[in-house]
């Protein structure tokens, strides 16, 4: 693309990080790492410390819903193989803009950061990576109640004017609840997500065989250490962060996956206690595979549902998440926004995800790997490549049947 002759946008040309990536050549140099999927993956297994690769990588039992969400059988196209682009050409989109608004925010594009917990494994900044690279980019970044960073700190990275959700593990300690939510509002979080697929884990078994959980070892639970309640409960049992990091690492991720299943009676309590603290703020479930449950969800109030199924990694042999997503739009979009989570790998997933009718989509795996082999640098990466090549891509907003085309 010619630098000095670019169409009239009015967001960024993200596709212009290619031609950045191309002319580091005449410096006898090249990009951090390749950004296709496969050999992010491979990278990142080789680079990331063994337990930071399985909690990335294990998804529960036999990976049938991780691979559901991807792969192609034999027999039967599975997800975003089955769904396919028809190209039309000599459509004007120069001035083509990847803008879109959440929940009264205007961001740069239909792509959010996910929630993912203790990226401290990956590396010693941990979430201020992702924060920080997602208020450059103005993309929406969820912060995760197991994340390794305090919520002070990672809304400080993230910018003042960026826009940043709440991701709730909601602890059965409803005054717990209460001051982590209230810390989230009280540093600009404007939403929570409350996901209700993880009151437990899913039976990983790569996590399992090594022990792999970090909160038992002492490691990654610094939004609970900073929390005044919390210290509090430390105090009751005599226990204290600097002597006792592994008990009350013990104690505080046990207070997150609980082990005790919520139902639809608690939605209304959870959504409230928010509503209600934060000024009416939005509320969104996470989790959700189902129409029935989406418009359980909806007749309940909620402001959002993210389709997800936790990328494969709680229920062993659950449909992909693409595969429900229609059913879900058709129940319920025109009455809620209707968010997609699970199995983006590029430009090509977050527009067959906005076609079939997401308002936008929540990517992790992607700048988790970027952030083991290259801290922030390879978030930026990762994400900005993610972006130009949803960029290159891209047709006029809103899509429809004047420019794309599906065979199922």
């Amino acid at each position: 693309m010619d630098p000095t002759n670019l169409p009239t946008r009015t967001t960024p040309h993200w596709d212009m990080y290619r031609r950045d990536m191309f002319m580091l050549a005449a410096e006898q140099k090249h990009p951090l790492f390749s950004t296709d999927p496969e050999e992010l993956e491979e990278l990142a297994k080789k680079t990331l410390s063994q337990g930071g690769w399985l909690y990335a990588s294990c998804n529960a039992g036999n990976s049938l819903t991780h691979r559901a969400n991807r792969e192609d059988t034999i027999l039967i196209p599975l997800a975003f193989y089955r769904q396919r682009i028809v190209p039309r050409m000599l459509v004007d989109t120069n001035a083509r803009d990847t803008t879109t608004e959440l929940f009264g925010h205007k961001i740069s594009a239909p792509i959010c950061f996910a929630p993912v917990g203790i990226n401290k494994i990956y590396h010693p900044l941990g979430e201020l990576n992702a924060a920080k690279v997602a208020g450059e980019l103005g993309l929406p970044y969820c912060l995760s109640t197991a994340a390794s960073q305090s919520i002070e700190d990672v809304a400080a990275a993230n910018g003042q004017n960026a826009m940043r959700f709440f991701q709730l593990y909601s602890p059965p300690d409803e005054e717990l609840m209460e001051s982590i939510l209230r810390r989230a509002i009280d540093n600009g979080f404007t939403a929570c997500i409350w996901t209700v697929d993880t009151w437990q884990l899913g039976w990983r078994h790569g996590d399992v065989a090594n022990s792999n959980y970090a909160f038992y070892k002492g490691i990654g639970a610094e939004l609970g250490w900073s929390d005044p309640v919390f210290q509090k409960r430390m105090q009751e049992r005599g226990l204290s962060k600097e002597k006792n990091p592994v008990e009350t690492g013990q104690l505080w991720i046990d207070q997150v996956w609980h082990g005790k299943a919520f139902s639809w009676d608690d939605l209304p309590r959870v959504m409230k206690k928010w509503k209600d603290m934060s000024g009416g703020k939005p509320f969104l479930v996470k989790g959700i595979q189902s129409a029935e449950d989406a418009k359980k969800a909806v007749e309940l109030g909620v402001d959002g549902i993210v389709c997800s199924n936790h990328a494969g990694r709680q229920v062993d042999g659950a449909v992909g998440s693409l595969d429900v997503l229609p059913d879900i739009v058709d129940a319920v979009g025109d009455k809620t926004t209707v968010l997609f989570d699970s199995g983006i790998r590029g430009g090509a997933d977050v527009f067959k995800a906005l076609a079939l009718g997401a308002k936008a989509v929540l990517v992790g795996r992607l700048w988790i790997y970027g952030m083991g082999i290259a801290g922030e640098a390879g978030v930026r990466h990762v994400m900005r490549s993610l972006l130009a090549d949803f960029d290159i891509l891209f047709v006029p907003f809103p899509l429809t049947n004047t420019y794309w085309f599906w065979n199922n």
